[in-house]
């Protein structure tokens, strides 16, 4: 089979005018960034307000292995295998970021013959999207210690400053850093560091954002640094939410691309799953609801983050209802959840399987708390064999939720019919009863246990003094109302990484939380997260490449 480059270099796609047409969009609505990219216009975002709701559909996935899941290519598979059977489809996705692609993961935009296209763009350089995010995030930065610098009016604390740098690549040493050296022309000498650009505020921002007044409204109230008296200092303090705005009144506008069967495809925004909420923007979902009557959406990591923090924080801000989800499982997965070493999974193994369900009927469970009906799918593998596929049927069926299989991944749309077929029927027939998990009237501790109890399956919760110190310092601020982000480890439920499958009897250790008032959420910090990230000892940059007629090479 050939690479995912290559078949996505392969493609015949559609002119995104065309494309926009089979939406009911014409010409005077979109931004046309070349031939296969466009943005949506506001005007067609206002205009389109008042039209009923599709269905939204989310896909999720079981805890992450080594072994893969195939959440993307999935969710781009059920869009084609929709329009298959003939029903008006958008799949709605997150931007890749450019570090993961040079990294371990390599790109990020489906795989094998369920892709969105053009491949090679989506995952560099795109629109401009995640450029226009770090530079308004930097000219926060820069305005606040020039104004520190200035004479420091609003008698900020330099040891008190939270607002990082940010760059969109894997890059450690640029995590701890001294800024300011040089002498007294060139700035206060501090501390400082830099986050990769999907785990900026400004990103979660962005992709909460209504349009470019509430974006405005909610870069001005960031929290960059505290004065020497604790009070906060924002972004609105600095005089800097304009000038930030300006820099991404582009950005703010939903990409409509396609996949490699010419269904649209909107992408846009890209959060990290762990510091932020890790969904597109909700400009884009909305928007996309107005335009067909089947919009497909995934969340990153396994349903415990990723789908948590769609219902939890996207949902309740958006008001948005979703009608059914997709639960994504391998068999090789669940071997490794069931204690199969990744050099064995190709050996047949249907106990291992079903010691493995135990974290597919939690995450089952998890789904079943917020109302909403739901299918497993199975993304195939050659190697999966009929028992053990069995297996999975039957499990399944004991929690009265049926199995599709997925073949999305070889054969495009139609492998994904018959998971088509019974998201339809869940969609139409089943009764979805959404709700949140938890009230705002909750404390940020309630709000922080019933997640860590109810869906990682805690026993209890531990809280360092820093911690502890930092929640009764934003309820004192007044943010004890807002919904809780909690950044955990994606491999397990628990904070540990090592324990797979469904860990019982353990305790979560909340280590520090983080305020992020413009976004509207409280960052939780547990186990070892890391905000930057950083290379592996073989970077996947090293197998990119672009010939002399600029054909790019290796990016997946």
């Amino acid at each position: 089979m050939l690479s995912d480059i290559e078949i996505a270099q392969q493609a015949h796609m559609l002119p995104i005018t065309e494309v926009a047409k089979k939406l009911g969009i014409g010409e005077e609505d979109i931004e046309l960034y070349g031939r296969y990219k466009a943005k949506l216009s506001m005007d067609l975002i206002k205009r389109v307000q008042n039209k009923p709701d599709g269905k939204l559909i989310l896909v999720t996935a079981i805890t992450p292995t080594p072994a893969g899941e195939g959440k993307s290519t999935t969710t781009v598979g059920l869009a084609q295998g929709l329009a298959k059977i003939g029903q008006s489809v958008i799949v709605a996705l997150r931007e890749p970021s450019l570090g993961p692609c040079m990294g371990i993961k390599g790109g990020a935009a489906g795989g094998g013959y369920s892709q969105v296209v053009p491949m090679e763009d989506i995952n560099l350089h795109f629109t401009g999207d995640f450029h226009a995010i770090t530079s308004a995030h930097m000219l926060l930065a820069a305005m606040l210690d020039n104004h520190i610098q200035q004479g420091n009016t609003l008698n900020i604390d330099p040891r008190r400053i939270v607002w990082k740098r940010v760059v969109d690549m894997n890059d450690r040493e640029l995590r701890n850093i001294i800024v300011g050296l040089g002498g007294k022309a060139h700035g206060v000498p501090r501390q400082d560091g830099f986050d990769i650009t999907v785990a900026s505020e400004v990103m979660a921002i962005l992709c909460l954002a209504t349009g470019l007044h509430d974006l405005k409204e909610r870069l001005s109230k960031i929290i960059v640094a505290y004065d020497y008296s604790g009070n906060p200092v924002t972004a609105g303090m600095l005089k800097a939410q304009g000038a930030m705005a300006a820099l991404l009144k582009d950005a703010v506008k939903p990409n409509l691309v396609q996949t490699l069967e010419n269904v649209p495809a909107i992408i846009h925004g890209g959060p990290f799953a762990n510091i932020a909420h890790g969904c597109n923007s909700v400009m884009a979902t909305k928007t996309a609801l107005k335009l067909a009557d089947y919009t497909i959406t995934e969340a990153g990591f396994g349903a415990d983050l990723g789908a948590e923090k769609f219902f939890d924080i996207k949902c309740r801000y958006a008001g948005l209802k979703p009608d059914a989800v997709v639960l994504v499982a391998t068999v090789r997965a669940l071997k490794m959840h069931g204690g199969v070493p990744k050099t064995e999974l190709a050996t047949p193994d249907v106990e291992a399987v079903k010691r493995g369900m135990v974290n597919l009927e939690k995450h089952i469970e998890n789904i079943k708390q917020y109302g909403l009906p739901l299918v497993v799918a199975i993304n195939a593998f050659a190697q999966d064999t009929p028992e053990e596929l069995e297996a999975v049927r039957a499990h399944c069926a004991n929690h009265g939720v049926n199995v599709a299989l997925s073949e999305v991944f070889a054969k495009g749309g139609e492998g994904g019919v018959e998971l088509a077929k019974e998201v339809v029927r869940l969609a139409t027939e089943e009764k979805a009863d959404f709700k949140v998990l938890y009230g705002d009237e909750l404390s940020l501790k309630e709000k922080i246990e019933t997640i860590a109890k109810n869906i990682y399956g805690a026993v209890g919760v531990n809280y360092t003094k820093e911690a502890t110190n930092a929640l009764k310092d934003f309820e004192k601020m007044g943010y004890g109302h807002l919904p809780v982000c909690m950044a955990k480890t994606q491999y397990s439920f628990s904070d540990d990484p090592a324990l797979l499958g469904r860990p019982e009897g353990f305790e979560i250790t909340i280590k520090n939380c983080r305020i992020a008032a413009g976004a509207g959420f409280v960052v939780v910090l547990t186990g070892d997260i890391m905000t930057m990230p950083g290379l592996p000892k073989v970077p996947a940059a090293e197998k990119i490449d672009v010939s002399d007629d600029g054909v790019i090479s290796g990016l997946f």
